[in-house]
């Protein structure tokens, strides 16, 4: 198979994937709760554009909003709150009807605390009349109200629905164990134990799927973990990809599928109403096109996170890579001690066969990330066009 045609498969098995997975739903396996940045840029989405600027504004001058110990658990948090109270109301047991308004009151006493977290903090907002004025002056200062609007917007976070909060972190942290003792005992006289000890680690691990509220926090959820596996690569850093870096703005680009994908599920669900709420036949056909019209803007934020996932799987490729370079700095790092002792011995061929070899292995490295930057090329330009098209 040519290149451009394992290009074109691969392009073309991502993006089956990640469709079949928000049209499902779910997604295969147990993944981690998104990282406060991911959850925040998603969270710009549904907030108006002088409150994005000025979140964009606190981003890039190192200004970031409180923590409260992750935001997938703020959201599973208040969709218990708002199922207690509606149980509450609706169940017809005196007994029952108490105690759901019990825990409607702790679950609501805990959120009252994190909204405190959130919009109160003397640490993260100017609260002197100097300190907002210069914030102002600075782009970086948040209304109050602008804070509230914050608050609720990180409360809709993308999170699995399924298991609970520490259940799910134990079982991805177990499953993630049992990986990288599998993997470390590989090729080695230990690797049977090793395989063993890993199984045992994970045997108790659920392996149910993450299963979503619907599609869109499918989608939302998949972006913010793509843009925490691509940030938080260690090739993506290097200066092997420095240019790709000032072409796309990962952050940009999260904040910008989330206002698209918030937006769409706002319209698609009003058309879903006026729909209901209509009962002309030409009313009916002319919602139902309204409806078939926006199923292109859905295909194009699909497509544009399936981009993102084969960023994603193209860095996790890489980073095997990037280890090899980090063996081959540290041979290097041994010449001046190899040189010594070869030259104690009066014998500099050994020394010049590895001098080549490290520069062989180097120049190896340069080529094969070449080979990723020309596969990283068409995904980004894909990226920006989209975006610059919406500008």
């Amino acid at each position: 198979m040519s290149e451009s045609a394992q290009h074109d498969e691969r392009r073309a098995r991502i993006s089956a994937e990640v469709r079949h997975w928000c049209e499902r739903a779910a997604i295969t396996g147990t993944h981690a709760p998104l990282s406060d940045t991911a959850a925040v840029l998603i969270a710009a989405g549904h907030l108006d554009a002088p409150t994005r600027q000025v979140l964009t504004n606190r981003r890039r001058a190192g200004r970031g909003i409180p923590s409260i110990g992750g935001f997938g658990a703020l959201r599973l948090l208040t969709d218990e709150y708002n199922q207690v109270v509606r149980r509450s109301y609706n169940v017809r047991s005196r007994p029952a009807q108490l105690l759901y308004k019990h825990r409607a009151t702790e679950l609501g006493r805990k959120l009252q605390s994190y909204r405190s977290a959130v919009v109160t903090s003397a640490v993260h907002y100017g609260t002197g009349v100097w300190a907002m004025r210069r914030d102002r002056r600075l782009g970086v200062h948040l209304d109050l109200e602008q804070r509230e609007a914050l608050f609720g917007a990180v409360q809709r976070t993308p999170a699995p629905i399924t298991g609970a909060v520490l259940e799910r972190v134990g079982n991805f942290a177990r499953g993630t164990a049992a990986g990288r003792l599998s993997r470390a005992a590989e090729n080695t006289p230990m690797a049977a134990v090793g395989r063993r000890v890993a199984d045992a680690i994970g045997a108790d691990v659920a392996h149910d799927d993450d299963k979503f509220a619907d599609g869109y926090d499918t989608l939302l959820y998949l972006a913010g973990m793509l843009f925490d596996r691509i940030d938080g690569s260690p090739v993506w850093h290097s200066v092997h990809f420095e240019v790709q870096r000032n072409q796309l703005d990962l952050a940009e680009e999260l904040t910008q599928i989330a206002l698209d994908t918030v937006a769409l599920r706002g319209i698609r669900m009003e058309l879903d109403e006026a729909l209901r709420a209509t009962h002309s036949d030409g009313g009916r056909e002319q919602i139902r096109a309204r409806q078939s019209a926006l199923t292109p803007v859905w295909d194009q934020l699909v497509d544009r996170v399936a981009a993102l996932a084969r960023i994603g799987d193209l860095f996790s490729r890489a980073e095997v890579q990037l280890r090899s370079v980090l063996a081959v700095n540290q041979a290097a790092s041994l010449d001046s001690r190899i040189d010594d002792l070869i030259a104690r011995s009066g014998d500099r061929e050994l020394s010049v066969e590895n001098t080549h070899y490290v520069g062989d292995q180097f120049d190896g490295v340069e080529e094969l990330m070449l080979t990723y930057q020309a596969a990283l090329y068409g995904d980004i330009v894909a990226l920006t066009s989209w975006s610059a098209g919406e500008a």
